[in-house]
């Protein structure tokens, strides 16, 4: 009985030092929470001091919040750069995407936020990832006229200039098809030509750009278009 009451005293001391009780886990997981809240607070806010106190004193570079958003894409929907370089070079994961489908990249593409996408491409941004409709980041772009992002793209990053969407269009196609056929959708067709852009690729029912041009009386882009044709 006495080695009994040995053995059960044992089991006992080793339960009390070995694990820790649950209220110290729940308040450490709380003390994180809060910190986490705290970061997307200031990452929205550009608060970049704040957000470094906040990574030092333990708060998730990658925590979600209920739509899926980390801290630098939060800070990348309100073009905070700086705040965005910082996270970046605290070793945030810019590629994952939120519950829309938009990350750090494809965000800052479409909506022609040209520091922020020289970041991403600079931190090794995947160019292969797709928002919601399929698309890469330089697709919205080309559609949008943001020329600056086009070029970037097309000049510093691997992205595939050919890639298709979801509704069976490149960026070249969708430029001509929802772009106005002024200066910067120009501008814009000009670029993807000139780096490999398919000018014989066509839409789901086989309408290539040029046609969709013709159609569109875009004349300075069939021109464009002829004489990439002529020339090839």
């Amino acid at each position: 009985m006495y080695r009994f009451i040995l053995i059960l005293c044992f089991f006992l001391l080793i339960g009390c030092h070995e694990f820790p009780s649950s209220s110290n886990h729940h308040s450490t997981e709380k003390k994180v929470n809060t910190l986490n809240r705290q970061l997307f607070d200031a990452a929205e806010k550009g608060n970049t001091n704040e957000v470094l106190k906040l990574l030092k004193a333990g708060a998730n570079i990658d925590a979600t919040n209920r739509s899926g958003t980390t801290p630098v894409l939060a800070a990348t929907y309100h073009n905070r750069v700086e705040t965005v370089k910082l996270l970046i070079n605290q070793g945030a994961d810019i590629d994952i995407r939120d519950d829309s489908l938009n990350n750090v990249l494809l965000y800052a593409g479409a909506e022609g936020l040209l520091e922020i996408v020289k970041l991403s491409i600079e931190a090794g941004a995947d160019t292969n990832l797709t928002n919601r409709f399929g698309g890469t980041a330089l697709i919205p772009a080309a559609e949008r006229g943001h020329v600056n992002i086009v070029k970037e793209l097309l000049t510093h990053s691997d992205t595939d200039v050919n890639h298709i969407n979801n509704l069976h269009w490149t960026a070249l196609l969708e430029a001509v098809i929802l772009g106005d056929g002024g200066e910067d959708h120009q501008d814009i067709v000009k670029l993807l030509v000139d780096h490999g852009a398919d000018i014989d690729m066509g839409d789901r029912e086989g309408i290539t750009a040029l046609q969709h041009a013709q159609n569109n009386g875009y004349q300075d882009i069939v021109a464009i278009l002829s004489n990439a044709k002529s020339a090839n």
